[in-house]
Protein backbone atom coordinates (compact mmCIF):
# COMPACT_ATOMS: atom_id res chain seq x y z
CA UNK A 1 0.00 0.00 0.00
CA UNK A 2 1.20 3.48 -0.85
CA UNK A 3 1.83 6.54 1.29
CA UNK A 4 -0.25 9.14 -0.58
CA UNK A 5 -0.61 12.91 -0.28
CA UNK A 6 -3.85 14.32 -1.70
CA UNK A 7 -3.96 18.06 -2.34
CA UNK A 8 -7.44 19.47 -3.03
CA UNK A 9 -10.26 17.88 -1.03
CA UNK A 10 -13.30 19.52 -2.60
CA UNK A 11 -16.41 17.94 -4.12
CA UNK A 12 -14.31 15.65 -6.30
CA UNK A 13 -11.04 15.34 -4.40
CA UNK A 14 -12.60 14.53 -1.03
CA UNK A 15 -14.47 11.40 -2.19
CA UNK A 16 -11.51 10.31 -4.33
CA UNK A 17 -9.17 10.51 -1.35
CA UNK A 18 -11.70 8.60 0.76
CA UNK A 19 -11.75 5.78 -1.80
CA UNK A 20 -7.97 5.51 -1.58
CA UNK A 21 -8.35 5.05 2.17
CA UNK A 22 -10.98 2.35 1.58
CA UNK A 23 -8.47 0.59 -0.69
CA UNK A 24 -6.00 0.40 2.19
CA UNK A 25 -3.67 3.28 1.33
CA UNK A 26 -2.37 5.75 3.91
CA UNK A 27 -3.67 9.15 2.77
CA UNK A 28 -2.80 12.55 4.15
CA UNK A 29 -4.85 15.36 2.68
CA UNK A 30 -4.62 19.12 2.49
CA UNK A 31 -7.07 21.79 1.36
CA UNK A 32 -7.24 25.51 2.04
CA UNK A 33 -10.84 25.01 3.17
CA UNK A 34 -11.23 23.92 6.79
CA UNK A 35 -14.66 22.53 5.92
CA UNK A 36 -13.17 20.30 3.21
CA UNK A 37 -10.41 19.11 5.54
CA UNK A 38 -12.98 18.24 8.20
CA UNK A 39 -15.19 16.31 5.76
CA UNK A 40 -12.18 14.38 4.45
CA UNK A 41 -11.11 13.58 8.00
CA UNK A 42 -14.53 12.15 8.76
CA UNK A 43 -14.05 9.86 5.74
CA UNK A 44 -10.77 8.48 7.05
CA UNK A 45 -8.25 10.81 5.41
CA UNK A 46 -5.53 12.15 7.69
CA UNK A 47 -6.34 15.82 7.14
CA UNK A 48 -3.47 18.21 7.87
CA UNK A 49 -3.19 21.97 7.87
CA UNK A 50 -0.28 22.51 5.49
CA UNK A 51 0.94 21.35 2.09
CA UNK A 52 4.31 20.38 3.56
CA UNK A 53 2.72 18.19 6.22
CA UNK A 54 0.59 16.41 3.64
CA UNK A 55 3.49 15.64 1.32
CA UNK A 56 6.24 14.78 3.82
CA UNK A 57 7.36 11.21 3.14
CA UNK A 58 4.72 10.63 0.45
CA UNK A 59 5.67 8.35 -2.42
CA UNK A 60 2.62 9.48 -4.43
CA UNK A 61 1.25 13.03 -4.59
CA UNK A 62 -2.15 13.70 -6.19
CA UNK A 63 -3.48 17.16 -6.96
CA UNK A 64 -7.10 18.03 -7.71
CA UNK A 65 -7.25 21.81 -8.10
CA UNK A 66 -9.32 24.43 -9.99
CA UNK A 67 -6.83 25.85 -12.51
CA UNK A 68 -3.47 25.30 -14.14
CA UNK A 69 -1.94 28.16 -12.19
CA UNK A 70 -2.84 26.42 -8.93
CA UNK A 71 -1.30 23.13 -10.05
CA UNK A 72 1.91 24.84 -11.17
CA UNK A 73 2.08 26.80 -7.91
CA UNK A 74 1.78 23.63 -5.80
CA UNK A 75 4.20 21.58 -7.91
CA UNK A 76 6.73 24.46 -7.95
CA UNK A 77 6.50 24.77 -4.16
CA UNK A 78 7.04 21.03 -3.72
CA UNK A 79 9.82 20.65 -6.29
CA UNK A 80 12.83 21.47 -4.01
CA UNK A 81 11.79 18.87 -1.42
CA UNK A 82 10.65 16.03 -3.71
CA UNK A 83 12.45 12.74 -3.32
CA UNK A 84 13.73 11.29 -6.58
CA UNK A 85 11.21 8.85 -8.03
CA UNK A 86 8.14 10.38 -6.38
CA UNK A 87 5.02 9.87 -8.50
CA UNK A 88 3.05 13.06 -9.18
CA UNK A 89 -0.50 12.70 -10.52
CA UNK A 90 -2.61 15.72 -11.43
CA UNK A 91 -6.33 14.93 -11.71
CA UNK A 92 -7.42 18.54 -12.26
CA UNK A 93 -8.90 19.72 -15.54
CA UNK A 94 -6.49 22.37 -16.81
CA UNK A 95 -5.06 23.69 -20.07
CA UNK A 96 -2.65 21.52 -22.01
CA UNK A 97 0.22 24.02 -21.80
CA UNK A 98 0.06 24.08 -17.99
CA UNK A 99 -0.03 20.29 -17.91
CA UNK A 100 3.12 20.12 -20.01
CA UNK A 101 4.84 22.68 -17.75
CA UNK A 102 3.91 20.53 -14.74
CA UNK A 103 5.50 17.49 -16.41
CA UNK A 104 8.66 19.56 -16.95
CA UNK A 105 8.79 20.51 -13.26
CA UNK A 106 8.49 16.85 -12.36
CA UNK A 107 11.23 15.83 -14.77
CA UNK A 108 13.57 18.48 -13.34
CA UNK A 109 13.05 16.89 -9.90
CA UNK A 110 13.72 13.40 -11.37
CA UNK A 111 10.16 12.33 -10.60
CA UNK A 112 7.48 10.51 -12.56
CA UNK A 113 4.32 12.41 -13.52
CA UNK A 114 0.91 11.91 -15.06
CA UNK A 115 -1.83 14.31 -16.07
CA UNK A 116 -4.98 12.31 -15.39
CA UNK A 117 -8.20 14.36 -15.51
CA UNK A 118 -11.44 12.56 -14.81
CA UNK A 119 -14.94 12.12 -16.15
CA UNK A 120 -17.90 10.92 -14.12
CA UNK A 121 -18.79 13.81 -11.85
CA UNK A 122 -19.41 13.87 -8.13
CA UNK A 123 -21.34 10.57 -8.17
CA UNK A 124 -18.49 8.86 -10.02
CA UNK A 125 -16.00 10.21 -7.49
CA UNK A 126 -18.11 8.90 -4.61
CA UNK A 127 -18.72 5.48 -6.18
CA UNK A 128 -15.16 5.03 -7.53
CA UNK A 129 -16.45 4.70 -11.08
CA UNK A 130 -14.53 7.59 -12.67
CA UNK A 131 -12.86 7.42 -16.06
CA UNK A 132 -9.25 8.63 -16.01
CA UNK A 133 -7.66 10.04 -19.17
CA UNK A 134 -3.92 9.81 -18.60
CA UNK A 135 -0.97 11.52 -20.26
CA UNK A 136 2.65 10.69 -19.50
CA UNK A 137 5.27 8.04 -20.00
CA UNK A 138 4.40 4.35 -19.99
CA UNK A 139 6.45 3.92 -16.81
CA UNK A 140 4.49 6.65 -15.02
CA UNK A 141 1.19 5.21 -16.25
CA UNK A 142 2.10 1.71 -15.06
CA UNK A 143 3.10 3.04 -11.64
CA UNK A 144 -0.07 5.11 -11.31
CA UNK A 145 -2.56 2.54 -12.56
CA UNK A 146 -3.05 0.65 -9.24
CA UNK A 147 -3.66 3.99 -7.50
CA UNK A 148 -6.14 5.19 -10.11
CA UNK A 149 -7.99 1.87 -10.08
CA UNK A 150 -8.96 2.52 -6.46
CA UNK A 151 -10.80 5.64 -7.61
CA UNK A 152 -12.08 4.73 -11.06
CA UNK A 153 -13.54 2.10 -13.32
CA UNK A 154 -11.76 2.88 -16.58
CA UNK A 155 -8.14 4.03 -16.95
CA UNK A 156 -7.03 5.08 -20.45
CA UNK A 157 -3.46 5.95 -21.44
CA UNK A 158 -3.95 8.66 -24.07
CA UNK A 159 -0.30 9.38 -24.87
CA UNK A 160 2.54 11.58 -23.67
CA UNK A 161 2.49 14.53 -21.31
CA UNK A 162 -0.64 16.67 -21.78
CA UNK A 163 -2.54 14.00 -23.73
CA UNK A 164 -4.90 13.33 -20.83
CA UNK A 165 -5.92 16.98 -20.72
CA UNK A 166 -6.30 17.05 -24.50
CA UNK A 167 -8.66 14.07 -24.38
CA UNK A 168 -10.68 15.60 -21.53
CA UNK A 169 -11.08 18.91 -23.36
CA UNK A 170 -12.23 17.18 -26.55
CA UNK A 171 -14.67 14.96 -24.64
CA UNK A 172 -16.24 17.81 -22.71
CA UNK A 173 -16.53 20.03 -25.75
CA UNK A 174 -18.54 17.25 -27.39
CA UNK A 175 -20.60 16.84 -24.21
CA UNK A 176 -21.46 20.54 -24.11
CA UNK A 177 -22.48 20.49 -27.77
CA UNK A 178 -24.57 17.33 -27.41
CA UNK A 179 -26.36 18.61 -24.31
CA UNK A 180 -27.41 21.77 -26.12
CA UNK A 181 -28.64 19.60 -29.00
CA UNK A 182 -30.62 17.41 -26.60
CA UNK A 183 -32.14 20.47 -24.92
CA UNK A 184 -33.11 22.00 -28.25
CA UNK A 185 -34.75 18.76 -29.35
CA UNK A 186 -36.84 18.46 -26.19
CA UNK A 187 -37.77 22.16 -26.27
CA UNK A 188 -38.91 21.76 -29.86
CA UNK A 189 -40.82 18.60 -28.95
CA UNK A 190 -42.69 20.53 -26.27
CA UNK A 191 -43.73 23.18 -28.81
CA UNK A 192 -44.94 20.43 -31.15
CA UNK A 193 -47.05 18.75 -28.48
CA UNK A 194 -44.85 15.72 -27.80
CA UNK A 195 -44.60 14.36 -24.27
CA UNK A 196 -41.15 14.05 -22.79
CA UNK A 197 -41.56 10.30 -22.47
CA UNK A 198 -42.66 9.80 -26.07
CA UNK A 199 -39.72 11.77 -27.45
CA UNK A 200 -37.30 9.99 -25.11
CA UNK A 201 -38.61 6.58 -26.15
CA UNK A 202 -37.89 7.45 -29.77
CA UNK A 203 -34.58 9.29 -29.47
CA UNK A 204 -33.02 6.95 -26.89
CA UNK A 205 -33.45 4.00 -29.26
CA UNK A 206 -32.87 5.78 -32.58
CA UNK A 207 -30.10 7.61 -34.39
CA UNK A 208 -30.31 10.61 -32.06
CA UNK A 209 -29.33 8.61 -28.98
CA UNK A 210 -26.41 9.96 -26.94
CA UNK A 211 -25.28 10.15 -23.30
CA UNK A 212 -26.98 13.54 -22.88
CA UNK A 213 -30.34 11.90 -23.64
CA UNK A 214 -30.01 8.29 -22.53
CA UNK A 215 -28.20 8.84 -19.23
CA UNK A 216 -28.66 12.52 -18.40
CA UNK A 217 -31.96 13.47 -20.02
CA UNK A 218 -32.48 17.25 -19.58
CA UNK A 219 -36.20 17.00 -18.76
CA UNK A 220 -37.82 15.38 -15.73
CA UNK A 221 -39.33 11.92 -15.93
CA UNK A 222 -37.67 9.65 -18.48
CA UNK A 223 -34.36 9.16 -16.58
CA UNK A 224 -35.10 9.27 -12.82
CA UNK A 225 -31.45 9.83 -11.85
CA UNK A 226 -30.94 12.92 -14.04
CA UNK A 227 -30.63 16.35 -12.34
CA UNK A 228 -33.79 17.47 -14.16
CA UNK A 229 -35.71 15.56 -11.49
CA UNK A 230 -34.00 17.57 -8.72
CA UNK A 231 -34.67 21.07 -10.08
CA UNK A 232 -31.27 20.91 -11.84
CA UNK A 233 -29.18 20.64 -8.70
CA UNK A 234 -25.75 20.00 -10.13
CA UNK A 235 -24.05 16.80 -10.79
CA UNK A 236 -21.90 18.93 -13.12
CA UNK A 237 -22.37 22.67 -12.73
CA UNK A 238 -22.78 24.97 -15.72
CA UNK A 239 -19.79 27.02 -14.55
CA UNK A 240 -17.60 23.94 -14.83
CA UNK A 241 -18.92 23.17 -18.30
CA UNK A 242 -18.14 26.75 -19.32
CA UNK A 243 -14.62 26.36 -17.94
CA UNK A 244 -14.05 23.24 -20.05
CA UNK A 245 -15.56 24.80 -23.18
CA UNK A 246 -13.31 27.85 -22.80
CA UNK A 247 -10.32 25.51 -22.43
CA UNK A 248 -11.41 23.81 -25.64
CA UNK A 249 -11.53 27.14 -27.45
CA UNK A 250 -8.10 28.15 -26.15
CA UNK A 251 -6.77 24.81 -27.41
CA UNK A 252 -8.53 25.23 -30.75
CA UNK A 253 -7.08 28.70 -31.21
CA UNK A 254 -3.54 27.65 -30.30
CA UNK A 255 -3.64 24.55 -32.51
CA UNK A 256 -5.49 26.06 -35.47
CA UNK A 257 -8.49 23.72 -35.16
CA UNK A 258 -11.90 24.83 -36.46
CA UNK A 259 -14.61 24.25 -33.82
CA UNK A 260 -17.65 26.39 -34.69
CA UNK A 261 -20.09 24.29 -32.63
CA UNK A 262 -17.70 24.33 -29.69
CA UNK A 263 -17.51 28.11 -29.95
CA UNK A 264 -21.31 28.38 -30.11
CA UNK A 265 -21.70 26.11 -27.08
CA UNK A 266 -19.19 28.22 -25.14
CA UNK A 267 -21.12 31.39 -26.00
CA UNK A 268 -24.42 29.87 -24.83
CA UNK A 269 -22.98 28.61 -21.55
CA UNK A 270 -21.31 31.98 -20.98
CA UNK A 271 -24.74 33.59 -21.34
CA UNK A 272 -26.29 31.00 -19.02
CA UNK A 273 -23.67 31.63 -16.33
CA UNK A 274 -23.95 35.41 -16.72
CA UNK A 275 -27.67 35.15 -16.01
CA UNK A 276 -26.87 33.72 -12.58
CA UNK A 277 -27.00 29.99 -13.30
CA UNK A 278 -23.36 29.01 -12.91
CA UNK A 279 -24.29 26.77 -9.99
CA UNK A 280 -27.13 25.10 -11.89
CA UNK A 281 -26.53 21.73 -13.52
CA UNK A 282 -25.35 22.20 -17.09
CA UNK A 283 -28.46 20.39 -18.40
CA UNK A 284 -30.54 23.21 -16.92
CA UNK A 285 -29.60 25.34 -19.93
CA UNK A 286 -32.82 23.99 -21.47
CA UNK A 287 -34.70 26.59 -19.41
CA UNK A 288 -32.77 29.40 -21.10
CA UNK A 289 -33.16 27.86 -24.56
CA UNK A 290 -36.93 27.66 -24.10
CA UNK A 291 -37.11 31.44 -23.78
CA UNK A 292 -34.64 32.52 -26.48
Amino acid sequence: MANIAFVGLGNMGGPMAANLVKAGHVVRGFDLSEHSRKAAGEAGVQAVSSLADACEGATVIITMLPKGEHVLSVWSELKPSLASGTLLIDCSTIDVDSARKAHQLSAEANCHSLDAPVSGGISGAAQATLTFMAGGTQAAFDAARPILEAMGKRIVHCGGGGAGQAAKICNNMLLGISMIGACEAFALGEKLGLTHQALFDVVSTSSGQCWSVNTYCPVPGPVPTSPANRDYQPGFAAALMLKDLLLSQDAANSSGANTPLGAAAAALYREFEASGHGGTDFSGIIEMLRTK
